[in-house]
C-alpha cells in the first residue's frame, strides 16, 4: 500500500481516543504491569507517545523541510518517559497526550505538503536517508505497534486464566517484535 496522507492523519487523530477508551480507569493491575524485565507497561506507552510528539515526529518532518539531509535528525530518547511521567497519572498522561497530538495533527495539516513535499528527504542517524512519506507513515505504524503492544500486554495478564484456550488466541502466542 502507497502511503496516503490523509489516511495517516485519520488514523493518527483516533489514537488518543481509542487509548483512552481502552486504558482510562482500569485497576493499576491492567496498566502498571509488564512483560518482564525492562519492558514497557501500559503507562510508559503512553509517556513514550508523548515523547514522540514532543521530540519525534513533527520535529523530524519540519528538520527535513528546512535542512533536507543537510541535517541529522536529533537521537530519540526511547525512555525518556520514565523520567518525563514521574508524579503523573495515567489520566493526566492520557489527556497531554491527546492534546499533543491535536496540536501536531493541527501544525502537520498546516504544513499543506505537497506530493514534492512528501519526496523531500531526511538523514536519521541510525537509518540513513529516510523521505518525509516514510517518517509520516513510520508514524502512524509506530502508533500500531504501541496499540498492538498495549493489548498483548494486558492479554498476557490472563495466560494462565483463559487455559487451554491459549491455544486459540493468538495475542497469547505473540512474544513481541522490538528488538
Amino acid at each position: 500500500m502507497q502511503h496516503n496522507l490523509q489516511h495517516t492523519i485519520s488514523l493518527l487523530a483516533r489514537t488518543p481516543a481509542t487509548l483512552d477508551a481502552l486504558l482510562r480507569d482500569l485497576p493499576e493491575e491492567w496498566t502498571m504491569r509488564n512483560e518482564g524485565g525492562n519492558t514497557f507497561n501500559a503507562f510508559d506507552v503512553i509517556g513514550h507517545l508523548i515523547q514522540g510528539e514532543r521530540t519525534d515526529w513533527m520535529p523530524r518532518a519540519k528538520r527535513i523541510l528546512q535542512f533536507g539531509e543537510s541535517r541529522a535528525f536529533d537521537r530519540f530518547d526511547r525512555r525518556a518517559q520514565e523520567r518525563e511521567s514521574q508524579g503523573k497519572s495515567l489520566p493526566q498522561l492520557l489527556d497531554e497526550f491527546a492534546r499533543l497530538r491535536a496540536e501536531n495533527l493541527v501544525a502537520l495539516r498546516a504544513l499543506n505538503l505537497t506530493e514534492q513535499d512528501l519526496n523531500r528527504r531526511g538523514l536519521h542517524p541510525e537509518l540513513g536517508t529516510v523521505t518525509l512519506s516514510q517518517l509520516l507513515a513510520t508514524w502512524a505504524a509506530h502508533d500500531l505497534t504501541h496499540l498492538h503492544q498495549i493489548s498483548r500486554i494486558m492479554a498476557h495478564q490472563y495466560r494462565e486464566a483463559v487455559g487451554p484456550w491459549t491455544a486459540y488466541l493468538g495475542v497469547m502466542q505473540c512474544a513481541g517484535h522490538s528488538a
